[in-house]
């Protein structure tokens, strides 16, 4: 009985570590394809300090500021705007959704930092 025992505890762990080393292998080639499609070098490390540093990817704040490119800048403002005073806590709206909207226009602002094309001031609600 123990012997039966020792050999399943021996095969659970390989399976266990086969899959993790899988995994593993699966994120490291989609870390290496993303760095690649940003260009690597400076501008990938740029890119990734400023994920981390915000809190949030360049991707998830266009999406929540709904717009396609960085460079669209009224329509970055105006729909910043627009979104803070819509989930305003004095008009019923969120307090959490007000500070995704600050980290989307955060994350799109040090982008144009780290692109160089100054970003225009917003007033903080």
């Amino acid at each position: 009985m123990a012997k039966h025992l020792i050999k399943l505890i021996i095969m659970g762990t390989q399976v266990v570590t086969k899959a993790f080393a899988r995994a593993l292998r699966q994120e490291l080639a989609a870390s290496q394809a993303a760095a690649q499609k940003l260009g690597g070098g400076k501008r990938g490390t740029e890119h990734v300090a400023a994920n981390y540093k915000t809190g949030i990817t360049l991707e998830e704040a266009l999406q929540i500021l709904n717009v396609e490119r960085v460079d669209q800048l009224e329509a970055i403002e105006r729909n910043y705007k627009y979104l803070m005073e819509v989930n305003d806590k004095s008009k019923g709206g969120s307090f959490y959704i007000q500070s995704k909207i600050v980290r989307a226009k955060e994350r799109i602002d040090e982008e144009l930092k780290n692109i160089k094309v100054p970003p225009q001031n917003t007033n903080s609600m």
